[in-house]
């Protein structure tokens, strides 16, 4: 039988079975927290205590951004895992060349396509349920848009294709986000979307 933890007055209390949760002055923003679950999360958040309480999900806009140093190291993962997979595939295909000079420019021509890849990639996985890349997965930040919402594909696309923008001014566009109050760099502010991380209690 799963257990939750609830946040009174700034104190972690319990654990409580779903079924003592009932007889407690449990209010939709209360902080509650299970097992598995990485944070804490309101009350009106969590479906078994909105069947439960008869608590509406309240959709609330983000208030945690996540900050340059988290979203430069997410983006230095992914490369880096990306750089290792095409190395892996460039190395393999060496069987097939033969000479110093034809290899290095094997591995060299198509380097390119490494940054489109982490392009494309990373419109598909932000747009994904987990709304972020591995990298981001890992620092627990994700792509949102400005209701703390999944994005569409779509959306996703004209964000990661729009860094261009963000990337010409000698990545002024990145630099953007230490004077913007949410955090967010210019192809953040051409798709109107947000990269986020979890509450801190």
């Amino acid at each position: 039988m799963e257990e939750y933890i609830i946040v009174v007055n700034g104190k972690p209390q319990g654990p409580y079975t779903l079924n003592e949760l009932k007889d407690l002055d449990i209010k939709p923003g209360t902080f509650i927290r299970k097992p598995g679950m990485d944070d804490y999360k309101e009350a009106h958040a969590m479906p078994e205590l909105r069947e439960l309480l008869g608590f509406s999900y309240q959709k609330t806009a983000p208030q945690y951004f996540a900050a340059f140093d988290q979203r430069l190291l997410a983006s230095v993962i992914d490369h880096f895992l990306i750089f290792i997979l095409y190395s892996l595939i460039i190395l393999t295909s060496y069987i097939f060349i033969e000479g110093k000079d034809e290899r290095i420019m094997a591995f060299v021509v198509p380097l390119p396509a490494v940054f489109l890849f982490k392009l494309i990639y990373g419109s598909f996985a932000e747009a994904s349920k987990k709304q972020a890349t591995i990298g981001k997965s890992l620092l627990s930040i994700k792509v949102t848009n400005m209701e703390g919402s999944r994005i569409s594909t779509g959306i996703s696309f004209v964000r990661n294709f729009s860094k261009i923008l963000s990337v010409i001014p000698v990545f002024f566009g990145y630099l953007y986000s230490f004077l913007n109050k949410k955090n967010q760099c210019w192809h953040d502010i051409a798709a109107n979307t947000l990269v986020v991380k979890d509450r801190l209690i």
